[in-house]
């Protein structure tokens, strides 16, 4: 059975399920309550999965320093969480947004992770969607029933002409773009109050990124540390496509990228087999 507790610096929570080794699971949204994440395809059946709620999010506690919810702070919770757990390194898994945190934590203290899975990453050092690559993805579901209403969604938030619609609204209503099929199962699967409201939180969590003169830097300092580094893509993935997952790849010297054809940017779920065989398979390795 699941177990739930929580540590300092800011009451910080998680939730310990599964059996063996333990894995550190961030999620991603940021803002995303982590128990979107499940049993991560069955993955708790061979690793014990330990799931990480970020500052502001699920079960933690909102900070009253918002600066500290920044990706690049929060990677300090990892390391507090760590010693927490008595562990003299970890195993890293993170999802989406959780990347950043989980590759500035890599960052800081190399020798405390043995290996890192990056899951449908949104970049190196902040988000690094390809538009074209978007918009091609976006694109080819055109034929799928859904698509004229998740279209025309997608239109009004590039534009910003939503007023009077809220926009959590049509945040639900592009969802489909970012499965590879969207069908009854997955209408259910999502759940939108796993999503924070808290409208400040966005900003602050990427106000650690780096762009402009400062990103060859930052990618220079993730590139350094030598931590094998799984990293996972879907080729359907419309939330935020494969040119990060590949950006990631690259910036790492000893990682292997695997796009998984039959998944958009939640894999586990949609090739739950597959997904767990490869983070499985890697994590055992060595």
């Amino acid at each position: 059975m699941p177990s739930f507790s929580s540590y300092d610096r800011t009451r910080i929570s998680y939730e310990l399920t599964g059996e063996g080794d333990p894995l550190v699971v961030l999620g991603g949204g940021p803002g995303m309550d982590v128990r979107y994440l499940g049993d991560l395809g069955g993955l708790d059946r061979r690793r014990r999965l330990v799931l990480v709620d970020a500052r502001a999010t699920g079960r933690s506690e909102v900070p009253a320093d918002r600066s500290t919810v920044s990706f690049v702070e929060q990677a300090r919770d990892v390391e507090a969480l760590r010693r927490h757990l008595g562990l003299d390194r970890i195993d890293l898994l993170a999802h989406s947004a959780g990347c950043l945190t989980a590759q500035e934590y890599q960052a800081a203290h190399p020798a405390l992770v043995r290996r890192s899975v990056l899951v449908a990453p949104v970049g190196r050092a902040g988000r690094e969607p390809d538009p074209a690559e978007l918009a091609a993805l976006r694109a080819a579901r055109a034929g799928e029933s859904w698509y004229p209403d998740a279209a025309e969604a997608d239109r009004l938030l590039a534009e910003g002409g939503h007023e009077g619609v809220a926009l959590a609204e049509l945040q639900r209503r592009i969802v489909p773009f970012f499965w590879h099929v969207w069908d009854e199962r997955r209408r259910a699967e999502y759940r939108p109050e796993h999503a924070v409201t808290l409208p400040w939180l966005r900003e602050a969590f990427y106000a650690g990124s780096a762009a402009g003169a400062a990103l060859p830097g930052r990618i220079a300092r993730l590139g350094a540390a030598v931590t094998p580094v799984l990293v996972v893509a879907g080729a359907s993935d419309g939330m935020i496509g494969t040119a990060p997952a590949r950006a990631v790849a690259a910036c790492h010297p000893a990682s292997r990228l695997k796009v998984l054809a039959r998944s958009g940017h939640r894999p586990w779920a949609e090739e739950p087999e597959r997904f767990t065989g490869l983070v499985a398979e890697f994590l055992d390795a060595g």
